[in-house]
């Protein structure tokens, strides 16, 4: 099939190359001619692993193209896909212009019956919005196109998308008529052959189950995180409460780890849309707004505690900071814990040295270049470099390489012998026979 993807950002890029992957031919449109022009390079504008070897390959061998104008790629096309951003607004609602304007440009470039699939995550009702503008411009171009408008939304992990976009637990279609739903089915062919992972329902049920979804492992996070400051307060080890309940075929050990809170660019942005949609019907969310008042509350958690130690006045204090993404796998620091925590940190006097195994030009580039004029946040080669004369190690981000410190060139290049360890990612025991105090998350 011929496609076109518009928006060449972490969905619309890994979506493209995918669907390349597997025999499709495939334009990623953006209006961003320097962006387009470093992206045929295989510059890749975030990290997502194997992704660039993926988008090299397919441009090499013809399957993939990128284009800034999109009257050929509208030409051609037979689907097209809208994976353009919906970022929140000041009153947390999702801001569906540019898929609206995608719209539109749609409906004054389309020339022949095709199927417009949204990707974006956007409220329920997007698609009818999406229909409706396309029918506006071809009514001003007095001409009648047939089109189908589809949901199919993105259920991708940050750090592992190509696996998810290539052996997903379901696709989830959202189509009108048996036709639209053909077309998607032989679109997803390739990936679901083996078994089947397609889920046709209606157009609203689809653009509600992406919401629901997010909210749903929203929930459980900051669920255990309430459980597991709780557990803190009656001395109680969350680590064994959490293998105790994991245990439960009906619960599971999926997004049962407590921590820091979580972050990212969907969880944060998805519940707090839902809340404003369920506002907008004047029904209280009470349950979705205590999980993101929860997850906000936790994200500082460990200030708390550096706090509790040191005191609320932290000049002349010098912290180690290990990770700065929202999560292992990945170089986005929207939302991220690390941030708010680097906030406080820095507004207390502190001085941070940090350190991310992919995020540090990421942070060079949206974190307050203040902090970094001032002196008061570091980014340093590698981990160890941040521990030099800190009085305390913080880890916020579980990163592979974290896992397993060398406790005893701690001790040596460190001022003081503190872990706070925002993902309970170390032995309580082992810290403590090394000569370190140890805080973490519910123990």
């Amino acid at each position: 099939m011929k496609i076109c993807v518009i928006g060449t950002g972490y969905v619309g890029l890994v979506t493209g190359a995918c669907f390349a992957e597997v025999g499709h031919w495939v334009t990623c449109f953006d209006r961003n001619s320097t962006k387009v022009g470093r992206l045929k390079r295989g510059d890749i504008p975030f990290f997502e692993p194997g992704l660039k070897e993926l988008v090299l390959r397919n441009c090499r061998e013809g399957r993939l193209l990128f284009a800034s104008g999109l009257s050929k790629a509208a030409a051609d096309s037979e689907l097209f896909f809208i994976a353009v951003g919906t970022p929140p607004t000041s009153y947390g609602s999702a801001d569906i212009s540019q898929v609206l304007e995608v719209a539109a440009d749609l409906g004054r470039k389309i020339t022949r019956p095709c199927t417009l699939v949204n990707k974006s995550t956007a409220p329920v009702g997007m698609a009818e919005k999406i229909r409706s503008v396309v029918r506006r411009e071809l009514a001003r171009r007095r001409l009648k196109i047939d089109f189908d408008v589809v949901s199919n939304p993105e259920f991708l992990k940050e750090g592992d998308a190509i696996n998810d976009f290539m052996r997903p637990d379901r696709v989830v279609v959202g189509a009108d008529n048996e036709r639209a739903a053909k077309v998607m089915r032989s679109l997803f062919a390739p990936i679901t052959r083996n078994h089947e992972r397609l889920l046709v329902m209606g157009i609203r049920d689809a653009e509600m189950t992406k919401y629901a979804a997010n909210a749903m492992l929203a929930t459980r996070i900051s669920f255990m995180n309430e459980i597991a400051n709780l557990c803190e307060g009656l001395g109680v080890d969350i680590e064994s409460v959490r293998l105790g309940i994991g245990s439960d075929s009906r619960i599971g050990y999926s997004y049962i780890y407590p921590g820091c809170g979580y972050g990212g660019s969907c969880f944060p942005k998805d519940v707090k849309a839902l809340i404003q949609q369920a506002r907008q019907l004047r029904l209280v969310p009470r349950m979705l707004e205590a999980v993101d008042d929860t997850n906000e509350r936790q994200k500082l958690r460990l200030y708390q505690k550096i706090r509790i130690l040191f005191g609320p006045r932290l000049h002349g204090r010098v912290f180690g900071l290990w990770g700065l993404s929202f999560k292992p796998g990945t170089d986005d620091m929207r939302e991220a814990p690390s941030v708010a925590l680097l906030e406080k940190l820095i507004a207390a006097g502190a001085r941070v040295r940090a350190y991310d195994p992919v995020a540090m030009d990421n942070a060079r580039r949206s974190l307050p270049q203040a902090w970094f004029k001032s002196k008061a946040l570091q980014l340093v080669p590698d981990q160890y470099a941040a521990l030099k004369g800190a009085d305390a190690l913080i880890l916020v981000t579980e990163w592979k390489p974290f896992r397993s410190p060398d406790l005893k060139l701690m001790k040596r290049i460190m001022r003081g012998a503190v872990i706070f360890d925002g993902r309970n990612q170390y032995e309580k025991d082992a810290v403590l026979s090394g000569g370190f105090q140890y805080f973490g998350i519910g123990r």
